[in-house]
Formats: C-alpha cells, structure tokens, sequence
C-alpha cells in the first residue's frame, strides 16, 4: 500500500493520542509543544489552481495533465479522486474511469508563481523552511513559538493565511520528526491538520503499511512483504541485525530506526536543487535510434539551458529510458568535471543510451537528468592544452541571449533543426 492509499479523502483536525485521533482542544494544545516540525502539504494543488482560473468548473472533476493520446496525469482534484483518478496514470485512462472530468493541460510558469506566494507565507511565519516541490515543504517552527505561540496555533495561522490569501486550502503535520509530520499531513488530507506528540509516535506510526515509510519503493516493499512484513510495526518487531542481513547496512539500519520513528533529519532551509532534468513522452513507440539521438540532444539542450539560467553546473549524466512495455531503465556516468555546457551533456547521454542495448527496443518515453549540482562560481574548470579558450560554452550562451530576445525555438543545432523540416 502507498501513501496515496493513506489518504482519507476528508477533512480531518485532531491530535494522535491513547484512544485513537481526539478532537484538538481550543485555545491551544500544551501537548503539542515539542511537535515543531510542520509538514505543508497544498490539496490537489495544481488542480486547485486550474479552478480558481476557471470558476466554472465548481463541482466539476478536474484533471491537470497532457492531452495527447500519450498523456498524463500530473494532478487530480478530490472528485476525479473518488472514481479511482490519480497522478502518472495515463489519461486515457483517467477519463475511462471519469470521462466527464475537465481536462487541462499544465501551466507550470503559473503555478510556480502561485507556490512562492504560498511560501512567501511560510517564511513570515518562520526562516527555516526547506521547500520539496511547488505544493509542499517542511517547516521548523522552533522558534516562532514565543511570538506565535504553540505549532497547533502556528499551523492554524498557515491554514487560514493561505485559505484568505490564496483561496487554497493545504494540511499540515504536526509532529517531532520529519518522518511522521509528512505522514500526518497525508493522513488528514484533504484541508485538515493532524498532530502527533512524540509518545504517541509509534501507536501511529505501528499500523500503518511499510510504503508509508520514507524511501521504501516497490522493490524494497515487495520484499518486506515475501518476509511477511506487511505493517510498520512488523518491521518494528524484526532486529536491526536481521534487516541489514536483507537489505545491506545502510537500508536495514534506516528501516529499523524509521519503524521505532527515530528519524534525526533537520529541516534545512532553501535546500539547493540537487538535480535539472527533461523529460518527453513520444506520441508513438519509437524504436529509430536516429530519433532517439535526436530527442537525447533536445533534451540535454533544455537541461543545460535551465541550468546556465539558474547558475548551475554539474558532473553526473542520467539518462531514462522507459519501454512500450513501462519497463524503465536508468543509466548513470559521472563527468571529470562538473559542466553546464549541452554538447558535453549530450556525448554522455548519448553514449549512455547506445551501451544500454536497446537500440532496437520500442521506447515511449526518454530522460536526460544532471545531478551532483553546484553553483558555478564554485566550479574551477581547468583547460587541456589543445582546448581552445573559447568553444561549446560560449557558443551555448550566445544561444542563451538570442532565446531570451526572440523566444525558444528561434536558434537550434542544426540536427534538431533538421529534425523540424523532415516532420513538415
């Protein structure tokens, strides 16, 4: 079961305590003083955003995602929700199971607008705030408690600024630990706050499945399940010594310490990004190796362009590459040095996906991804004697200026280009 199971799909307000989830008291909440650690969790909110911009939609199901026959599901409001409506699943299929569900396509330029506004909030009420994604983030209200008062009244604060502010709704979290903030925040979901005071960390966390635990995908889960560990509080009742012999030193010892609930991660604020990537979803298999080559450049283009605007470089290539058959495979190489320069992205993707053996396979989707990022005032790149003092970087950035002036599209290597005129 994932977290996505977790969810109740009803508004829920309390606190975890002996005899199950009880009402939060008014006027404050003294057991809730060492729950300092917030999860911020916005409700459905790419579709949430679509609504605002689209009133009429009221009462209407909304899906947010691609409209090809290829597309997906990036988001879901509660109603599509409730006839089996979720995100990555294909939408032919969501409109199978809701087919008069209102389809719109992505705007992510709006709704990055609409998350700084959000976290804008989050910042007045405290500076330690570590962003996940554009709909979600934690927050360390340690310090806030003598201006704000107890984490119950700062998350009712958030909850009503952004309800008035943005005519959103989000849950929240409220608890010691990273871990099972970001669980109560799913649990109460949606528009609901849920807190869970440190001796009552393991009543909630026991009956909970093992793919609600951080860092637990299928793989790992499915082998939980083959040694009949089916609840967090199974793996509680296993020695560390026993998980390690599974899993290796490092996953055994983070299962055990997450079932018991120790989970020791700060919240760090403005978490750097770790890693730029691009993706695309063919409109048909693609099993052409030419093609391949061709959407891998495109690709490695508009990541090393993202990363130039955001001033970053990096030295590990991943390329992803998944089947007709929804296989995925990921193939990884580490440069000499860090880069933000698209042709030497590009050879490593490239080569990645000519060594991976699929070059007759019927691939529906490829992926170009740089990790290991940082900022390029800190990158020292050194000069081989035959290298001239001007190459692909400053080609790349000449490119940069005339893209800002005239828009995407209006320079392009001459393969991609070439690309362009033979799908005329």
């Amino acid at each position: 079961m994932s977290r996505r199971q977790l969810e109740r799909g009803q508004a829920l307000r309390g606190i975890v305590g002996p005899g199950g989830v009880e009402p939060l008291p008014q006027g404050g909440c003294e057991a809730a003083a060492e729950c300092t650690v917030l999860h911020i969790d916005m409700d459905a909110f790419f579709a949430g955003v679509e609504r605002l911009e689209h009133p009429e939609t009221r009462d209407m199901p909304i899906i947010v995602g691609g409209t090809g026959p290829r597309g997906v599901v990036s988001s879901a409001d509660y109603i599509a929700r409730s006839y089996g409506v979720h995100s990555a699943m294909p939408m032919v299929r969501a409109l199978r199971l809701c087919p008069d569900a209102v389809v719109f396509p992505p705007d992510g330029a709006h709704y990055k607008r609409v998350s700084e506004a959000v976290m804008d909030i989050l910042l007045s009420v405290s500076p330690e705030v570590e962003p996940v994604s554009l709909d979600e983030a934690y927050l360390d209200v340690s310090g806030a408690r003598r201006r704000l008062g107890d984490p119950v009244r700062i998350a009712e604060l958030i909850r009503h600024r952004v309800h008035e502010e943005q005519s959103l709704t989000c849950s929240v979290g409220a608890a010691p630990s990273k871990l099972v903030a970001k669980l109560a925040s799913t649990r109460c979901k949606p528009d609901g706050l849920l807190v869970v005071p440190p001796e009552q960390v393991t009543a909630f966390l026991h009956p909970l499945p093992v793919g609600a635990l951080s860092g637990v995908g299928d793989k790992t889960e499915q082998t939980l399940t083959r040694l009949g560990l089916r609840t967090v509080g199974d793996v509680a009742r296993v020695s560390a010594a026993t998980l390690r012999g599974e899993f290796g030193t490092a996953l055994g010892d983070r299962l055990a310490a997450l079932s018991q609930g120790r989970d020791d991660r700060a919240v760090v604020p403005s978490s750097p990004d770790k890693s730029i990537g691009a993706e695309e979803t063919f409109p048909r298999d693609v099993d052409d190796p030419a093609m391949i080559h061709r959407e891998l450049l495109r690709l490695s283009e508009k990541v090393a362009r993202k990363m130039r605007a955001g001033g970053h470089v990096g030295r590990t290539v991943v390329v992803k590459l998944r089947r007709a058959d929804f296989t995925t495979i990921t193939r990884s190489r580490t440069l000499p040095e860090s880069t933000d320069v698209a042709h030497e992205i590009n050879a490593a993707a490239r080569e990645l996906y000519d060594a991976a053996g699929l070059e007759r396979v019927r691939l529906r989707l490829v992926g170009v991804r740089v990790e290991g990022l940082a900022p390029v005032s800190e990158s020292h790149r050194q000069l081989s004697l035959d290298e001239p003092e001007t190459g692909w970087r400053e080609a790349e950035q000449a490119m940069d200026a005339v893209t800002r002036r005239f828009g995407t599209g209006a320079i392009r290597p001459a393969a991609l280009a070439k690309r362009d005129e033979n799908d005329v």
